[in-house]
């Protein structure tokens, strides 16, 4: 199921960039006029993971702080917060989750323009939102989240572009199913020795790349049984590559901003230091470099993590793991 339906996910963003079209466009109308100060992201899980892809679109491109509410400050210490002059954004495949729906209730009784991002269009969280962006994802069977996750990163750049009038934004995502396509079609399994051979890694990414190193990290964890760490590439340096080496590889995620000459001085001092690297959009002489397409550099993460996902669901195999049934998981969790 999970390869089946990644596999489907680059006529799942065709589709939803096509139908959202015309309400994304008056969303966007209405985010003008608000002009809120701030933007309040809440999610969990792979959707968490999302929504920093969006927090820093959001912020490169409009200059709003963008920040991410800890749900149990609403369901479990009970706090009311002050929402007023802003906007909250959802992000949920399910829209049911307790303790996000008490962060979005809480967001609006606060005074906060409510929008929700999510796949089931009648779960508790639309019907609560002022505005919903379908993801239009369709069933999702995998407990690992693929097709729904990317679908995510496309409206929540479909949104911004919209809001901001972004018109080199909304010509990259009019390229975006047939980069998608193209990384589909990339073959990552040169990565499968090492990674087969480690029993841990870290998994790196800076900007608007970051979100997809964390989705990375959970992937290798939830459908691989590897234990995988996500940071910036910036933070690595201040302290946990003190104990990357042979035994703990990193794989390196990158697309072609301004945030590519760090991640380029990185991996030459990780070279130096004779650490395993596998890179994703950046090519080093000492790593592992695996194909990608390029793009605009807010497209290229979305086709980074659905090859991603394709290599994961065959490394699992390989491992002798079912990528459909990870262990102690479940496909909606229900968290307070």
């Amino acid at each position: 199921m999970m390869f089946a339906e990644a596999a489907e996910t680059a006529d799942v963003v065709e589709a939803q960039l096509d139908r959202n079209a015309p309400h994304v466009e008056r969303v966007g109308e209405k985010l003008r006029r608000l002009d809120p100060r701030t933007i309040v992201t809440c999610a969990r899980g792979s959707s968490d993971h999302a929504a920093t892809y969006a927090k820093y679109l959001i912020e490169s491109r409009s200059g709003r702080f963008t920040t991410s509410a800890a749900p149990s400050i609403h369901s479990v210490y009970k706090r009311d917060m002050r929402f007023s002059d802003s906007v909250c954004i959802a992000v949920s495949q399910s829209g049911a989750s307790p303790d996000l729906l008490s962060v979005a209730a809480a967001a609006k009784k606060g005074g906060a323009f409510l929008i929700a991002i999510v796949n089931v269009e009648e779960s508790p969280l639309a019907q609560l939102a002022h505005e919903v962006l379908p993801l239009r994802a369709g069933d999702e069977l995998s407990v690992a989240a693929t097709k729904s996750f990317v679908a995510s990163l496309c409206a929540s750049a479909h949104l911004v572009a919209a809001w901001q009038k972004d018109a080199e934004l909304t010509s990259a995502l009019r390229e975006a199913p047939n980069l998608l396509r193209k990384a589909w079609r990339c073959d990552w399994t040169n990565a499968h020795d090492l990674l087969s051979d480690c029993k841990s890694l870290f998994v790196l990414g800076r900007g608007i790349g970051l979100g997809v190193a964390q989705e990375a990290a959970l992937k290798f964890k939830e459908v691989c049984g590897l234990h995988a760490e996500a940071f910036s590439s910036a933070e690595f340096l201040h302290g946990p590559v003190a104990i990357a080496g042979p035994a703990t590889p990193v794989l390196v995620f990158a697309q072609n901003d301004r945030t590519r000459p760090g991640v380029d001085a990185l991996m030459s001092e990780l070279g130096s230091r004779g650490v395993p690297m596998i890179t994703a959009g950046a090519n080093h002489d000492q790593a592992i470099n695996l194909p990608t397409p390029a793009g605009h550099p807010a497209i290229e993460p979305m086709a980074r993590v659905l090859s991603l996902y394709r290599m994961i669901n065959d490394l699992a195999l390989r491992l002798g793991l079912d990528p459909d049934s990870p262990p102690n998981l479940r496909k909606v969790t229900a968290t307070v």
